[in-house]
């Protein structure tokens, strides 16, 4: 009996090693930290980087509305976005809004979003959710 306490007290205090210099490893930044400027998935690989002069009009025009604070044309516009599929920098929930991109021809929202975070940062995706460019400059 008391071995099994020792050994779980073991296992509970490796674990909190094991959390503690997980974070010691990222450089010691919280989830709470402001970007950088050079943004990085979560695994820790760079984004790309795409100018607003090359994303399409319809992308420039969607970050005009941004700007402006509306009005948006869909509903879900400004809603939260989760970053479920962890393509983004982990940040706290509501962290990140998303806002559509129209694809001419589509019926839908298609898969074309504009994603914001409140550090000022800003990403386009068009291929909804699975790849993400960090959106730089004129």
């Amino acid at each position: 009996m008391v071995v099994r306490r020792v050994v779980r007290g073991g296992v509970a205090l490796l674990a909190g090693v094991v959390l503690l210099l997980g974070g010691c490893a990222g450089g010691g930044a919280g989830r709470d930290a402001p970007p950088s400027p050079a943004a990085s998935r979560s695994d820790g690989a760079a984004l790309p980087v795409v100018r607003v002069a090359d994303l399409p009009p319809e992308a420039r025009r969607t970050l005009e509305l941004i700007e402006r604070g509306g009005p948006f044309p869909y509903a879900r516009d400004g809603a939260v976005f989760s970053n479920f599929e962890r393509r983004l920098p982990r940040r706290p929930g509501g962290y990140y809004r998303e806002y559509t991109v129209p694809t001419p021809g589509e019926r839908d929202r298609g898969a074309r979003r504009i994603v914001t975070g409140r550090g000022g940062e800003t990403y386009y995706t068009d291929d909804h959710y699975e790849s993400f460019r960090e959106v730089a400059g004129p």
